[in-house]
């Protein structure tokens, strides 16, 4: 089945004290949905499940984000999480802490439907 991308949006998150890279992720991806409104299924009448989700995070730690626990913060689609080398730890020197930052790059999908609607 052949689908197109419908939705690209981006976020960034951080964790300034707790050195949590899953934390910074989650906090990207919810970033990013707040930057995004889906009604077009409300209004075309398409199913929630028909959207696949894939999702990036850059972090400089990728072993250390729990992909499963990020997709699971996902409200629609089927959804798919994988972490890249990216974001950015900032050193606290006096504290010998990092801050983390992750990005996260969500694109939802939907089978093409050319043709399917008519322009009335």
């Amino acid at each position: 089945m052949t689908e197109k991308r419908i939705i690209l949006e981006m976020g960034t998150g951080n964790d300034l004290y707790g050195q949590d890279y899953t934390k910074a992720a989650r906090r990207a991806v919810q970033d990013a949905l707040h930057h995004s409104s889906i009604t077009l299924f409300s209004k075309l009448g398409i199913s929630h499940e028909e959207m696949r989700v894939e999702v990036t995070i850059g972090v400089q730690r990728p072993e250390a984000v729990d992909c499963d626990l990020v997709a699971s913060d996902l409200p629609r689609g089927r959804a798919s999480v994988r972490a890249v080398k990216g974001g950015l730890d900032v050193e606290d020197a006096g504290a010998g802490t990092l801050h983390v930052v992750a990005t996260a790059a969500v694109e939802a999908y939907l089978p093409d439907l050319a043709g399917k609607f008519v322009k009335s």
